[in-house]
């Protein structure tokens, strides 16, 4: 079981990842800064097959009707997926995509609501700033060159998924040679120094836990694999870019009260010092951050509500 005697070696181990500072950036038209505080990112699946059904929107109307609630809840922006990431599910076209994605983007906007749409596609990218998103949650690297340049050309941010395949649709099996993070750090620093040549410096990382690897079907395995990552997040620091979290659903474990799954992530992506969750249940996750900020060091009045 988790304890105060692990949780303080494994700091005592990365003191100097715990240590470092990530960098600071305003992006959008609605000036949301990340890297200062945690912030929380709000979901909204257009496939049907979307598993979490409390996410999915099949029309434009509920899809904006959603995005308004989300961010009436304490969500800080709201990230869009036109294609579900589940192996066994319909594929969508690029065209598909763009033209379900378009108005949507355009009316949140337009309410002063931050977008970020979830692609591995360059076209849906560039449809989607010319929309108005700000945010781009790259979910595959085979169009990485030219998603960093249309997204420095735009100002915006990306944020960078650890995925091993293609993109999420075309993964096998999850493999490290020993610590994970090991690989991480490779992988992101690698994606960090090609958009530095592209002169885009808005980078978020993401480890990319809501990706589903065959060989992480095992329940326990699974959910030991994802704890571990949470709490371990601060170790990617060192890289000096802020650390967005997908947060676990853990459902073998929390079966009818699945819904409670995220925001018991949120405590352990927090204790790891994560910066952006990503989450289905927003107003959850929102209450405990805002609980967690009741105690520490640096806690004040204002931040505890």
């Amino acid at each position: 079981m988790l304890n105060l005697e692990w949780l303080a070696s494994l700091l005592a181990e990365h003191q100097d990842a715990a240590n470092s500072s990530v960098d600071r950036f305003t992006v959008g038209k609605n000036g949301l800064e990340i890297g200062d505080s945690p912030k929380i990112m709000g979901v909204i699946n257009l496939s049907h097959q979307s598993w979490y059904r409390e996410s999915v929107c099949l029309s434009e109307s509920a899809a904006i009707r959603r995005g308004k609630l989300l961010q009436a809840q304490g969500a800080d922006f709201i990230d869009i997926g036109g294609e579900s990431t589940l192996a066994h599910a319909d594929r969508v076209t690029e065209d598909g995509q763009t033209r379900i994605l378009t108005p949507i983007i355009k009316e949140l906007v337009a309410n002063h609501i931050t977008v970020s749409i979830e692609t591995y596609s360059a076209k849906v990218t560039q449809a989607a700033l010319e929309a108005g998103a700000s945010i781009i949650n790259m979910t595959g690297t085979g169009e990485s060159d030219l998603i960093y340049e249309l997204a420095a050309a735009a100002e915006a941010a990306v944020i960078v998924s650890y995925v091993q395949g293609q993109n999420p649709r075309e993964v096998d099996t999850l493999q490290f040679k020993s610590d994970p993070y090991i690989q991480f750090q490779e992988y992101f620093r690698k994606e960090i120094d090609k958009a530095a040549e592209k002169s885009l410096h808005r980078i978020i990382i993401d480890p990319g836990l809501g990706f589903y690897y065959k060989n992480l079907s095992d329940g326990a395995e699974r959910v030991r694999y994802q704890m571990e990552t949470l709490l371990q997040t601060f170790r990617l620091y060192n890289l000096g870019k802020p650390v967005c979290h997908a947060l676990p659903h853990a459902f073998e474990f929390f079966e009818s009260d699945v819904r409670s799954a995220e925001p018991f992530f949120a405590i352990l992506a927090a204790l790891g010092k994560t910066n952006v969750f990503r989450t289905h249940e927003v107003s959850q996750t929102k209450a405990v951050l805002n609980t967690l900020s009741c105690i520490g060091p640096s806690h004040t009045e204002a931040e505890c509500r």
